[in-house]
């Protein structure tokens, strides 16, 4: 049960942190969806959150299909100016530590490999998603970064081979990730 919740903490927090949105500037009430959209474009067109849009619209997977009415906004939505709550954004940057790590790339699509991270979530059903592998006794699972070269992600896999000051970056097209190679790169531990 402690692993399913945080793999859903998880899961939310990548995407209220990959977004950088704020549900309060979102500028239509309703999205009619077109042919290559995903609940992450849309997100990002009009600024709310991939979870708010799957609460709204009672939606249990990420299947959308064109034509399809997607309420943006929460039914009775009021606006409070007294809230002190903050979500997390790119804003946000006030690093706690920084270092230099060895970075190399993997994919989802790998012999062997699944797709699913240690935290719960499906890579290859979320390519967009910004994950890193990384030692939990160097950076703990769930931790917020931001990775030089790479932008900003969530600690949310484990490798074999990551041990110590090493990390794998999540990239979904095998050529790019050869490409990426293996670098070092400074990471910022995020608060």
């Amino acid at each position: 049960m402690k692993k399913v919740l945080f793999s859903l903490a998880v899961a939310m927090m990548m995407t209220i942190f990959t977004s950088g949105m704020n549900e309060t500037s979102a500028a239509a009430s309703v999205h009619t969806v077109k042919k290559g959209d995903t609940l992450y474009k849309i997100s990002q067109m009009h600024k709310v959150s991939v979870t708010n849009i799957k609460k709204w619209n009672n939606l249990k997977s990420s299947v959308i299909k064109p034509n399809q009415k997607l309420r943006l906004v929460k039914s009775s939505k009021v606006a409070s100016s007294t809230s002190s709550a903050k979500l997390p954004s790119r804003n946000d940057d006030q690093a706690v530590k920084e270092f230099t790590v060895s970075a190399t790339a993997y994919t989802a699509h790998c012999n062997g490999c699944t797709g699913l991270t240690k935290t719960g979530l499906n890579l290859r059903k979320n390519p967009d998603l910004k994950v890193i592998a990384v030692d939990p006794n160097v950076i703990k699972l769930g931790t917020k970064v931001h990775v030089e070269g790479y932008g900003y992600a969530v600690a949310g896999d484990i490798g074999s081979a990551i041990k110590g000051n090493k990390i794998d970056v999540f990239i979904p097209n095998k050529t790019r990730a050869y490409q990426w190679g293996r670098k070092n790169v400074t990471i910022k531990i995020l608060d």
